[in-house]
């Protein structure tokens, strides 16, 4: 077989596989389906996660300034007592 008509049939079998290729794209099949279905749940359960994540930081956040308030005024209130009982 001549260089010039191998190289014509390994042109014509890959255009024909790009194709083909090409084809499968516009109708996925199951597995390609159940593929895009995990990435969306995958993609879904990534966000919830983070979002726990930030809902956990915000409460940790205010659980924090709220014990730092509490802790100030009982300081204040025993500031206040030990001055009431030293006039």
């Amino acid at each position: 077989m001549s260089h010039k008509l191998q190289a014509l049939l390994i042109a014509a079998v890959l255009g024909v596989s790009t194709l083909g290729l090409a084809a499968c794209d516009s109708n996925d099949g199951p597995a390609e389906e159940a593929g895009e279905s995990l990435d969306n749940a995958t993609d879904n359960a990534g966000d919830a996660m983070g979002d726990a994540a930030d809902n956990t930081s915000d409460a940790m956040d205010n659980a924090a300034d709220e014990t730092s308030d509490a802790m100030d005024n009982a300081g204040d209130e025993m500031d206040d007592a030990t001055d009431d009982h030293s006039n």
